[in-house]
């Protein structure tokens, strides 16, 4: 292969990069006002599991240390 000269090979790197901007320019795009209804669609419709406001109430820990001794389970002998 004959060696390149600075200039073909900077022709190859254009045509590379304007390879690539011509896919980008194939992606398709929506608006950002439209982007962002659909956004705050899904965040109203979807629950957020991480929000104690959305747990419900607040059951005993079945795993949890007993607070005060060792609780009801303790029998003296």
């Amino acid at each position: 292969m004959a060696r390149q000269t600075v200039s073909e090979t900077k022709l190859l790197k254009i045509l590379e990069l304007n390879g690539k901007l011509k896919r980008q320019l194939d992606i398709p795009r929506i608006p950002v006002s439209e982007a962002s209804r659909s956004l705050i669609d899904y965040c109203q419709s979807t629950p957020d599991l991480m929000l104690p406001s959305v747990w419900g109430n607040r059951h005993p820990d079945p795993f949890a240390e007993p607070a005060n001794g060792c609780g009801a389970s303790c029998q003296i002998m």
